[in-house]
């Protein structure tokens, strides 16, 4: 199976019953897979961004929780330009997806909740994400403002 070329939201479901719920992603098959982690981060608010890599591609789940995630397709890794289009998510435990951000993306994420945890899933083991690292502060593209509505 090939992977994305693009960002790719993979929508899940809830099923409940008598017994309780079950929270599913079931087209989600591991392609590629080789590690995964958990990001919790110490408040709400908090933006941990701007991480990109050439060759590693990424799955979001929101375990608990909410988090805007944002990805950004890079054009020039020594100095991408600051008017490339922003794609955001918000995942939620509520609403079970993954987004995956294939290689050549900048990712950057904030949690909305709090407590909330996020599992990422990686195509690169440690070794490999080391030597293709690529980091930009926090507001370098800035989409973490919470539109009222």
């Amino acid at each position: 199976m090939s992977l994305p070329t693009q960002a790719t939201l993979l929508k899940g479901g809830v099923a409940a019953d008598d017994r309780g719920s079950l929270r599913f992603v079931n087209d989600f098959g591991f392609a590629g897979v080789k590690r995964f982690y958990v990001i919790e981060n110490h408040r709400v608010g908090y933006v941990r961004a701007w991480h990109g890599h050439k060759k590693e591609g990424k799955y979001f789940f929101a375990a608990k929780g909410s988090f805007v995630i944002a990805g950004v397709k890079v054009d020039d890794w020594e100095k991408p330009s600051k008017d490339l289009p922003v794609e955001r998510f918000v995942l939620s435990d509520e609403s079970p997806s993954i987004l995956y951000l294939p290689p050549g993306y900048s990712n950057g994420l904030m949690a909305l909740t709090e407590g909330a945890r996020l599992m990422v899933f990686s195509t690169s083991s440690l070794d490999e994400s080391k030597g293709d690292d690529y980091r930009l502060p926090a507001r370098y593209w800035d989409c973490w403002s919470v539109e009222e509505r």
